[in-house]
C-alpha cells in the first residue's frame, strides 16, 4: 500500500504501514480498534485514561478497577491480532506508575506517554522487557529535555518520539495563545525536534525516529509528513468514525453531524486547553450553569476538582456511552470532514490511495 520503503522501525519491532492510531480516552480506542487497526499492519493503540470506568467497583476502588480492566483490553487485544499494539498513557494520571507497570507486565509492544513529561519511564524497565517507550511532545525543547535525562540518568534514549502539533484533539500541549501561531505549526517543530535530538543520537548512536501527529487526516498528509523527515504518522480523529471504534454509535454520529465552526477550543478542568465539538453540554458551561461538585475520582494529579464546574470522566464517559447531554466529544481540528462510518480496513486503503496519488503528483 504504502510501498516497503515506508515501513515503520521502533527499537525491534517494524510496522508494515507507517502509521499509529492515536490514543483516545475514556473508552473511545479499546481493543476493538487498537486490535482492527494492528491487523492492518499499522500500530494498534488502547488508551489507559480511566480504563476501568466502567467496571462496577469502579467508584469504590478505581486503582483496582483500571488494573483489572487494562489487563482485560491488551488480553482481548492479543487474542484478536498478531500485529503490534500499544498502550497510552497520561502521565498526569494519578496512578501513572501503577499503568506503566501492568501494560510492562503484560509485554504490550509500546507504551506512549503524553501530558507530561515521563522522565522517570525507563526506570520501570528491566533487562528483559521487550516493551519499547515513546513520549509525546508538542516542542523541541520537551524532547531534548526527555532524551536528555533518560540518556544520563538511564542510558536509554527513547525507541521514538510523537511530535504533536497543534490541530490534535484532546488535552493540547500549547496556551491557546500558541494554537494558531505558526511558530508552533507540526512541520516547524517537526524539523526543530530533529535538530534537538540529534546529540543524543551521536552520543548513543541510536536515530530516533519522529512520529507526526496532530491534524493528520489524509493520504496526502501522510506524504507530506514523511518527506519533512517523519518516519510515520499518528491519527486518532480519523480513527473514531470507523465501525471498530469502541464509542458508541452517539459518539460517532457527534463526528458526523459537526461542522467546521462547532469545534472548538475549552477550558478542561485538568488545567489544560482542549479541542472538541461544542454541543450544548458545553455552552451551558459555558453559561455557567453548571455547579461546583466533590471529586469522586481525582484520576488527574492536576484536576482543579473543587473548582470546576464538571467533571470531565463522567463528561467523557457519558460521551463514550452517547450521553451527549450530559457530556461532549474530545475532536481535532478536522473531524468536521468525517461523512460516514467506514471500516478501519476501508480508511486505511483510502489513506493509501491518497498517499499513492500524492506520490505520483510529486514525481510526474
Amino acid at each position: 500500500m504504502f510501498g516497503n520503503s515506508n515501513r515503520l522501525a521502533i527499537g525491534n519491532l517494524e510496522a508494515g504501514l507507517p502509521i499509529i492510531q492515536g490514543g483516545m480516552g475514556i473508552g473511545i480506542s479499546l481493543n476493538g480498534l487498537a486490535a482492527a487497526v494492528a491487523n492492518t499492519g499499522a500500530i494498534g493503540v488502547i488508551s489507559a485514561a480511566e480504563v476501568g470506568i466502567l467496571e462496577k467497583d469502579y467508584v469504590r476502588d478505581s486503582l483496582g478497577a483500571n488494573i483489572r480492566a487494562l489487563k482485560k483490553e491488551i488480553r482481548r487485544a492479543r487474542k484478536k491480532t498478531r500485529g503490534l499494539l500499544g498502550v497510552n498513557i497520561m502521565a498526569a494520571m494519578t496512578h501513572f506508575a501503577e499503568m506503566v507497570k501492568v501494560s510492562l507486565e503484560e509485554k504490550i509492544d509500546l507504551i506512549f506517554v503524553g501530558a507530561g513529561l515521563p522522565l522517570t519511564l525507563p526506570s520501570f524497565l528491566n533487562k528483559d522487557t521487550p516493551t519499547r517507550l515513546v513520549p509525546i511532545v508538542s516542542s523541541a525543547r520537551a524532547a531534548a529535555l526527555i532524551s536528555k535525562r533518560w540518556f544520563n540518568r538511564y542510558s536509554y534514549t527513547p525507541d521514538a518520539i510523537v511530535v504533536e502539533g497543534p490541530l490534535a484533539g484532546g488535552h493540547l500541549g500549547f496556551s491557546e495563545e500558541q494554537l494558531n501561531s505558526p511558530r508552533h505549526r507540526l512541520e516547524k517543530i517537526l524539523v526543530e525536534t530533529r535538530a534537538a535530538v540529534k546529540s543524543i543520537e551521536e552520543l548513543s548512536g541510536k536515530t530516533i525516529p519522529l512520529i507526526a501527529g496532530g491534524g493528520i487526516y489524509t493520504g496526502a498528509d501522510i506524504y507530506k509528513f514523511l518527506q519533512l523527515g517523519a518516519s510515520g504518522v499518528q491519527m486518532a480523529t480519523r480513527f473514531v468514525t470507523t465501525t471498530e471504534c469502541d464509542a458508541s454509535p452517539g459518539f460517532k454520529q457527534a463526528y458526523i453531524d459537526c461542522e467546521k465552526e462547532d469545534i472548538g477550543i475549552i477550558q478542561s478542568p485538568v488545567g489544560l486547553p482542549g479541542r472538541a465539538i461544542i454541543n450544548n453540554f458545553l455552552a451551558e458551561v459555558n453559561r455557567g450553569n453548571k455547579r461546583p461538585y466533590r471529586c469522586p475520582y481525582h484520576c488527574i494529579t492536576t484536576c482543579k476538582g473543587q473548582s470546576s464546574p464538571y467533571c470531565i470522566s463522567l463528561a467523557l464517559m457519558n460521551a463514550k456511552k452517547g450521553r451527549m447531554k450530559n457530556g461532549f466529544a474530545f475532536a481535532g481540528m478536522n473531524a468536521y470532514r468525517a461523512k460516514e462510518i467506514v471500516s478501519v480496513e476501508t480508511l486505511i486503503q483510502t489513506l493509501a490511495e491518497g498517499y499513492n496519488r500524492a506520490v505520483a503528483a510529486a514525481n510526474p
